[in-house]
């Protein structure tokens, strides 16, 4: 079958301009999950912007303090560090400078690391280790800080106990030295304390004091 010239041109006039009109009323797509994408990137942002200023500013750390400390890596055996050392004084935490021990908890054990058979009341906490091993692992109980592990029954020393302790957890104080100021962290309970602290204009107005005319 042949077709005249113009009866072809006028076709190609006629679906170009179908295939324009599906072009210009093609609804468009749906941009809400991108917007509420959006909404959720900003809110985690701010989740962690929250997270860090909630988390104090601790000591800065050698690579191989961060290794023992947060990674809970061990220094190497022998008489490095403080294992041998005598003096008297303080050992704090290297992280945040709570006191930990006092230097006569401290005895010689061989053992190749720094060992106390006692610690400063409050100072330090213990958690089982979950590999398996059965071990105690010790932290210091404000920054939690990873300081060794602590082990019972070696007859070590008239207490029955030694805590096994990283050099690189702590910094000794020599006796007569002034302490560095603790770098505390906020307890649950002490956040929650913040909250309402300010009262509001009717307790305000409640609280204080009635004004009486004196004669």
């Amino acid at each position: 079958m042949k077709f005249s010239l113009p009866f072809v041109t006028s076709a190609v006039l006629i679906v170009a301009g179908i295939s324009a009109c599906s072009f210009a009323f093609d609804p468009p797509k749906d941009s809400e999950p991108a917007a509420t994408s959006t909404k959720s990137s900003k809110a985690n942002t701010l989740s962690k912007s929250k997270k860090m200023s909630d988390e104090p500013i601790y000591n800065k750390l050698t690579p191989q303090e961060q290794r023992v400390i947060l990674h809970k890596d061990t220094d190497r055996p022998g008489n490095g560090g403080y294992t041998k050392n005598k003096a008297d004084g303080i050992y704090i935490c290297k992280r945040c400078n709570a006191p930990l021990y006092n230097s006569t908890h401290k005895f010689m054990s061989d053992c190749g690391w720094p060992s106390f058979d006692d610690e400063i009341e409050n100072a330090v906490e213990r958690k089982l280790e979950t590999d398996g091993s059965g071990r105690i692992e010790i932290i210091c109980k404000n920054c939690s800080g990873h300081l060794g592990h602590v082990f019972e029954g070696e007859r070590l020393t008239t207490k029955n106990i030694r805590h096994c302790v990283n050099s690189s957890s702590m910094t000794f104080i020599a006796k007569g030295k002034d302490l560095p100021k603790v770098i505390k962290r906020e307890s649950d309970s002490e956040k929650a304390g913040k909250v309402g602290d300010e009262p509001s204009d009717s307790s305000s107005k409640l609280n204080s004091p009635i004004k009486t005319n004196d004669k």
